[in-house]
């Protein structure tokens, strides 16, 4: 059987894209709070004790959070 990806985290990945990015062209914020949001939200699971037993999820977020910051995907920076 083919494994299905997480349909649930994709669809709410792409949504907050698009918020995001919907937010900065439509001058809501500006790109550096966008920026900040999406700092602060990897920085919440970097930071996670992993007492939860979510070490390796905590990171793999973390790490996909500050993917998206490099490749500039929630702000098209100008």
């Amino acid at each position: 059987m083919i494994p299905v990806p997480d349909v649930n985290g994709s669809a709410a990945l792409a949504i907050c894209e698009s918020l995001l990015l919907a937010l900065n062209e439509r001058n809501v914020l500006p790109e550096r709070e966008i920026v900040g949001i999406l700092k602060d939200a990897a920085a919440a699971h970097a930071d996670a004790p992993g007492t939860d037993g979510l070490a390796d999820h905590h990171r793999a977020v973390a790490a996909l959070i500050d993917g998206i910051l490099a490749g500039g995907n929630s702000v098209r920076r100008r």
